[in-house]
């Protein structure tokens, strides 16, 4: 039967409504996953929109943890979690920042393999689901622990008995390509816990825990690293762990010194990056913390404050950070019931929740931001995968 011209008219125009509001949901660069969706358990608080993963280093078959983020900060598992990558686990903590991390396009996951020395890519795809790119990759020497990533230009940190930083290419189908020539060994001993790029991808810095310095380099056109003059520095405290570049002034960078002797010892260094690669002290650096074991390090979007999680004292520390990098020191807040041996923190996308991988307590604790302040929020804390060790946490 031939439907009246009204009829027909009614009919597109129901169909276009209820594209516009479908689209009105997807967020800027959700070209390969769902976005504004209820999560598919019926999670019935508040869309969804992004996600966070951590490393489970889980012994012999490794798998990363996938989580929905709500609107309201609350966490659910992702359909399918935990993911299988691959590699193998230690089984155990690991003692480092940044052991899993986003591709820049926000396509790919890479998290370290510690103990079959690899590092495996995962595609994200529909509602974040996470799946194995090809096979790992080795990493270019062995027990590697953190990974940094500045475009297609990845560098890995390996822990092992002749440490060292190792590159790499990420292709656009999430190949992970040795990068040759780009192996720079480390001191014997000096005990890499964090490698990472200042926001334009020209400087590299290696924390090195045992010896209480940092390896700092320039990056060549062609990805290669050029050490600093005297590199490995000299640091400002004992075992510096956690860092970070400011993302308003990549000259400035933070590190947590985690091992000074005596509890409440704990101070944040702060210094000025040369185009060398030369590390010198901002103002009266280091700066207090008051607490115990400053270890990871997260620094807001906007550049105005810093906060480290001290897994010593079970407290996360805020500071704000002036225009010349000086630190002021504001309180702290208590992981609560995450307890203490919380690791990494990474900040939502909109900067509104802080996410910490309470990787002791088998958790993620979730904080409200507001600018300095965080305030631990009532879905809080999340659990993780049994069997879960987790290291590194990021959020999309």
């Amino acid at each position: 039967m031939k439907l009246p011209r009204f009829a027909i008219l009614l009919a597109l125009a129901i169909a276009g409504a209820t594209i516009s509001a479908g689209s009105a949901y997807a967020s800027p660069g959700s070209h390969h996953r769902d976005r504004g969706h209820y999560d598919p358990t019926g999670h019935p608080a508040s869309f969804v929109v992004g996600h966070a993963y951590v490393d489970d280093n889980t012994a012999l078959s490794n798998t990363v943890a996938g989580f929905a983020r709500h609107a309201d900060g609350s966490l659910t598992p992702i359909l399918g979690s935990p993911f299988s990558i691959g590699g193998a686990g230690t089984g155990a903590g690991l003692p480092s920042q940044g052991a899993i991390q986003l591709s820049s396009d926000g396509r790919y996951l890479l998290a370290v393999d510690a103990k079959s020395n690899q590092i495996s890519v995962l595609r994200l795809g529909f509602d974040g689901v996470a799946q194995l790119v090809g096979s790992p990759m080795a990493s270019g020497g062995s027990e590697p622990l953190s990974i940094a990533v500045s475009g297609n230009l990845v560098y890995v940190a390996n822990s092992g008995s002749e440490p060292n930083v190792t590159g790499f290419l990420l292709s656009p189908n999430g190949t992970l390509n040795p990068l040759p020539g780009s192996t720079v060994s480390l001191p014997a001993g000096s005990g890499p816990d964090d490698v990472l790029f200042d926001p334009r991808g020209h400087k590299l810095v290696v924390d090195l825990d045992n010896t209480s310095s940092i390896a700092s380099f320039r990056v060549r056109h062609d990805g290669l690293l050029v050490a600093a003059p005297g590199s490995p520095l000299a640091g400002q405290g004992l075992g510096p762990f956690g860092a970070e570049f400011r993302p308003t002034n990549p000259s400035q960078l933070f590190v947590s010194n985690a091992h000074n002797l005596g509890a409440s010892s704990g101070t944040v260094s702060a210094f000025l990056v040369a185009g060398s690669g030369q590390l010198a002290p901002i103002g009266a650096s280091p700066f207090a913390d008051l607490q115990t074991a400053p270890c990871w390090v997260e620094i807001s979007h906007d550049g105005q404050f810093l906060f480290t999680v001290n897994t010593g004292s079970g407290e996360i520390s805020s500071y704000s950070i002036n225009p010349d990098g000086s630190l002021v020191l504001l309180g702290s807040t208590p992981f609560g019931s995450a307890g203490a041996g919380a690791v990494d923190a990474r900040l939502s996308p909109d900067g509104k929740t802080l996410l910490v991988d309470g990787s002791k307590a088998g958790v993620i604790a979730s904080f409200a931001v507001t600018g300095g302040s965080l305030t631990e929020l009532a879905s809080s804390p999340t659990a993780l995968p049994a069997g879960a060790f987790a290291a590194g946490i990021v959020t999309d």
